[in-house]
């Protein structure tokens, strides 16, 4: 979470952690002031661990959802929420590097128009996009993190 860098970025803002396996990120975010965080992890052992991880104080401001992705965007897209940041750390070397931004492009309506997609991914493992707007990316070792944001010029095309 120190890639956010101040709480600042994160007071009150909406957060969606796709792939959230123990909560740690989603959590972290909820301590730093977000005013609501969606966990979205598809193992429902792993999902009912992350709702007893969340601290009492803050259970009303957040949701762990057990469904997989494409299920949970849709079910985010359906009850209309946006997202000022979206953060996904999905399990390395098994395709996301090609799927899961093409995923989120076509469910571009979850992220607000200045929010931003955030993606840690395996550092050699190539990212494919189309429409989105790749602002930064960072390696630590064998891990990369990578910021999108909405091309709102590119947006009426969807």
């Amino acid at each position: 979470m120190s890639i956010l860098e101040s709480k600042e970025k994160l007071y009150d803002c909406t957060f969606l952690d796709l792939f959230a396996g123990s909560g740690r990120v989603g959590i972290e975010a909820l301590k730093r002031g977000a005013g609501t965080v969606y966990f979205v992890e598809s193992l429902k052992d792993r999902a009912a661990e992350i709702t007893n991880a969340i601290p009492s104080e803050c259970k009303e401001f957040s949701a762990v959802l057990a469904l997989e992705l494409r299920r949970a965007l849709s079910w985010l897209k359906k009850r209309g929420l946006v997202f000022d940041v979206i953060f996904a750390d999905p399990p390395y070397n098994e395709g996301w590097n090609k799927t899961l931004v093409p995923i989120l492009e076509k469910n571009h309506l979850l992220l607000k128009d200045d929010g931003v997609f955030i993606y840690e991914h395996f550092a050699r493992e190539n990212i494919e996009y189309s429409t989105w707007k790749l602002m930064e990316s960072r390696s630590y070792g064998d891990s990369a993190i990578t910021f999108f944001s909405l091309n709102i010029d590119d947006r009426e095309g969807f």
